[in-house]
């Protein structure tokens, strides 16, 4: 099968130009200058107008399955996610029961392969004791270890040193944390709940799960990993303070990196007001400044990737008091959206958010062949049409959950088509049913 995007601006490793892009199959045939391709094709594109990305890669999402489908599974969310341009994902292992074991990793594994309109891997859940699993880990074909050094559900806590220290020093592959500290955290919300109850007005949830709670558990993570030579990769920063624990080498040089996700780049404090615990995430959306200082640490290499931790809840879950509703909400189907939006806005170049959400995620996990849009690699790529606005609502949202933290947000631009492995997916607001998607791997 030859498919031809013609007329396309790629926009890929730092660059804007006008080329046509040839498809064969699963991969990407040959990127030439616009009508310079005169062979025989099954299908045209015509994508004059449009800027062709490489797929973006979402390395922090919970997809609910097993044992909370309720909220999400495999099968809706990654639909949400080919809605949104997002061709791969790494799931987290705080699912029922948690992921702690390669059994159960291969267990996700074998539902993916039959739901999954995407591609995929899943994170290995660190306990205070499986170190004898995450020493056996396959290094080529699961995308890291998990440590919650926060609040977590099930056994998945990693609360002392000695464990940390263990894990940074024996995984195999890299070790993402959630850094919070449950001491600091605790404090803070028995003094709120002494004052309010229950009903925490959830403007304070910035102040329980705060910048110090933030820090404090960061930083002792990246003193561990220096002094063990671990490789850590800390996920979802929140914080300006936090920026001083990161370099601003090239990625490649790094053994201790960083995430930011798209709803603290979004987001502040002033917005909980308006929107509630539909805005409650672990770790909290915080200052003005600390969003601005956030965008600013992506632009200078001190944060190496964007991106979602969606994670879906029932609106009656999230429709409840302070202390009831969970933390957490989805995004994939407007990660990428929101940062076209953010690049309208002129904080940052779409090449930018194409380097923070393609390249550096390919890059920093060693994915085989895709990230970029090369001759060669599979071809996972997003039509968008940067002129067409979409108004976030009922009508259009895909999550399993029916909500959207955006909801009645005009963005400015709309994803056209997504290509999962050289496959359409999502074309013109419309799912192609396909099991297009397949298990990310990994050159280590």
């Amino acid at each position: 099968m030859l498919t031809l995007i013609k007329n396309a601006t790629v926009i890929n490793e730092g660059t804007s130009k006008v080329r046509d892009v040839l498809i064969e199959d699963e991969k990407i045939l040959k990127i030439t200058k616009a009508g310079s391709v005169n062979t025989k094709v099954d299908i045209t594109i015509n994508a004059e107008g449009l800027w062709l990305l490489p797929g973006i890669i979402d390395d922090q999402v919970h997809f609910r399955e097993p044992g909370m489908t309720h909220k999400g599974d495999i099968y809706s969310e990654s639909r949400a996610a080919a809605a949104g341009g997002v061709t791969s994902f790494m799931e987290m292992p705080n699912t029922s029961p948690s992921t702690t074991s390669i059994e159960l990793i291969n267990k996700k594994n074998e539902i993916a392969a039959k739901k999954s309109l995407v591609n995929y891997s899943f994170f290995l859940g660190a306990t205070n004791n499986n170190i004898d699993e995450i020493q056996n880990i396959d290094p080529t074909t699961i995308a890291g270890v998990k440590m919650f050094l926060g609040s977590s559900t099930g056994n998945l806590l990693v609360d002392n040193n000695c464990s940390i220290e263990n894990i940074l020093t024996h995984s195999p592959v890299i070790v993402a944390a959630h850094c919070e500290d449950d001491a600091i955290i605790n404090e803070q919300f028995a003094k709120y709940k002494s004052k309010y109850g229950d009903n925490i007005p959830v403007k304070y949830h910035a102040a329980i799960r705060s910048e110090d709670a933030c820090y404090s558990s960061s930083s002792n993570a990246v003193r561990i990993a220096k002094k063990t030579g671990g490789r850590l990769h800390v996920f979802h920063l929140s914080t300006e303070k936090e920026l001083s624990l990161f370099s601003d080498k090239p990625l490649s040089e790094k053994k201790i990196t960083s995430e930011v996700c798209v709803h603290h780049l979004w987001f502040n404090d002033t917005d909980y007001d308006k929107y509630g615990t539909k805005i409650k995430w672990n770790p909290s959306v915080k200052k003005e400044t600390d969003r601005l200082a956030l965008i600013k640490a992506l632009k200078d290499g001190k944060i190496d990737i964007v991106a979602t931790d969606h994670a879906p809840h029932t609106i009656n879950e999230k429709d409840n008091v302070y202390t009831q509703a969970p933390s957490g909400g989805p995004m994939v189907q407007h990660s990428l959206l929101v940062m076209l939006e953010l690049a309208r806005q002129k904080y940052f170049a779409p090449s930018d958010l194409v380097k923070w959400m393609c390249h550096n995620p390919a890059e920093l996990y060693k994915i085989s062949l895709r990230g970029y849009v090369r001759e060669n690699y599979f071809a996972d790529l997003v039509l968008v049409n940067p002129n067409a606005e979409l108004i976030v609502g009922k009508n259009n949202i895909l999550y399993k959950c029916g909500w959207s933290p955006l909801e009645g947000i005009c963005l400015h631009s709309r994803i056209q088509t997504t290509f999962v492995n050289g496959k359409i997916v999502y074309d013109n607001d419309i799912i192609i049913e396909s099991k297009a998607g397949t298990k990310l791997e990994f050159k280590r």
